[in-house]
């Protein structure tokens, strides 16, 4: 799984063409699922209005809902300094649990934002391109 953080969808609403290209190739795959965390989607929103109405548009998106105990585990974080709530649920998405046993990375523009130990690749990484 790929996990897109807020700036993500920003950048995604705004047209970035990596991005497109990349919801593009998850459509036609059955095995790459690109997921939003719920808070990030309410911070793309926030930051920029119309990002959310243009990604609910997009078909290849899962959503990842803000539950009870994801809600303790990005409080816990956001208390403890990891950054703002839309970061954390970033973060607790990406995190393995018993149902999902791998760590998964995180598209963002703002790799530095996340601890060590937290797997991110740069929306501009050249990469991405392939």
């Amino acid at each position: 799984m790929i996990i897109l953080d807020s700036s993500a969808l920003t950048a995604l609403a705004e047209g970035h063409p990596r991005l497109h290209r990349i919801v593009d190739s998850a459509l036609r795959s059955p095995f790459q699922h690109l997921v939003v965390p719920v808070l990030c989607l309410v911070e793309a929103e926030i930051k920029d209005e119309g990002a959310a109405h243009a990604v609910l548009a997009l078909p290849a998106l899962d959503f990842d809902p803000l539950d009870a105990s994801t809600a303790v585990v990005v409080a816990t974080m956001v208390r403890d300094g990891y950054g703002g709530q839309d970061l954390a649920h970033a973060i607790a998405a990406s995190l393995p649990t018993p149902m999902r046993p791998q760590q998964h990375l995180i598209l963002t523009a703002d790799p530095e934002l996340y601890p060590p130990g937290i797997v991110t690749v740069s929306i501009d990484d050249p990469r991405l391109e392939q």
